[in-house]
């Protein structure tokens, strides 16, 4: 039995023609920046699914926002990819219209760690 199929993200033509592959790691990875900037309804078949942490970066910075920006993302990962990840920390930022998003978690099933950092700017 092979080992499934990981597309890399964004989705692309690799050297042999067919769609691009990547890593176990680096494929999860993909899939939590995915949900952290999915906005709930944005998804046709899912529209429960997100995390609806772009709704918060124009609202005026704060010690409860920050608080907000963490609570929403956290529950978003851990109902969507719960089973995947488990995390370790988490913490949420938005300065002006950048979002930033620091995570430190490990895959489950190899106990592997890593902290990443993702950012998306609204403006």
């Amino acid at each position: 039995m092979s080992a499934p199929f990981n597309a890399a993200m964004p989705l692309r033509i690799g050297a042999n023609g067919r769609t691009a592959g990547s890593g176990y790691a680096i494929h999860v990875r993909d899939m939590i920046e995915t949900l952290l900037f999915t906005q709930q309804g944005e998804r046709v078949m899912r529209p429960e699914m997100g995390s609806g942490l772009l709704q918060y970066p124009f609202a005026p910075n704060s010690p409860e926002l920050a608080a907000a920006l963490q609570l929403t993302a956290r529950s978003g990962l851990e109902r969507w990819l719960g089973d995947v990840i488990e995390i370790d920390s988490l913490s949420a930022d938005a300065v002006d219209a950048t979002l930033t998003v620091t995570l430190v978690w490990a895959l489950r099933g190899t106990g592997q760690f890593a902290t990443d950092q993702f950012s998306r700017s609204l403006a």
